[in-house]
């Protein structure tokens, strides 16, 4: 998360789906889909267009329609990561000002009608800034916008979890500027 700090109005970006490790997965995915797929179309036809599986020793029932499934849906995921990628779904960011007096939260979903989500919410309205920590085998460190009304809003992006000071110092820092409580979950 990068941010951009002034007097009166504190930014923080997030970068969304454009990771290295969804390019990893993307690239993965359709590399190994495609040579299942393309084993499996070989056993039916008997032929062997690539070099290293002899895809005259596999027999089309029921093991190559098993790798022609497996290629397919392997390709049709990683055309979705590949394309959650190329629209960078889940970037955006959050802004504090205290000129306008209002907290705007802003991402990028999937390419639809209302493919934006951009919320904004009065520095009355906010009753904290609440910290999510729970530690364990998928450890969650999480920033909330407390609102007056008990809805919780999400600050923090998907990406790894953060150290736990570094989390904390941001904390601190939100509910300063906007002269909240801080709350620990």
């Amino acid at each position: 998360m990068n941010y951009i700090e002034t007097n009166s109005i504190i930014k923080s970006y997030f970068r969304g789906s454009r990771r290295l490790s969804n390019v990893f997965w993307a690239t993965v995915l359709n590399v190994g889909s495609f040579g299942f797929f393309v084993v499996g179309f070989d056993s039916f036809f008997d032929i062997n267009s690539l070099v290293v599986p002899n895809s005259r020793e596999i027999s089309f029932i029921p093991q190559g329609i098993v790798l022609l499934f497996y290629g397919t849906a392997g390709s049709l995921l990683g055309i979705f990561i590949s394309l959650t990628i190329y629209w960078n779904v889940g970037s955006g960011y959050n802004e504090y000002s205290k000129v306008t007096k209002k907290v705007k939260i802003y991402r990028k979903g999937f390419p639809v009608k209302d493919r934006e989500l951009t919320l904004t919410f009065s520095f009355e309205d906010i009753k904290s800034i609440k910290m999510r920590i729970k530690e364990g085998i998928n450890p969650k460190r999480q920033l909330l916008l407390g609102l007056s009304d008990g809805r919780e809003i999400p600050l923090t992006g998907l990406e790894e979890p953060k150290a736990l000071n570094m989390i904390e110092d941001e904390a601190i820092k939100l509910a300063k500027y906007l002269n909240v409580f801080l709350e620990i979950d």
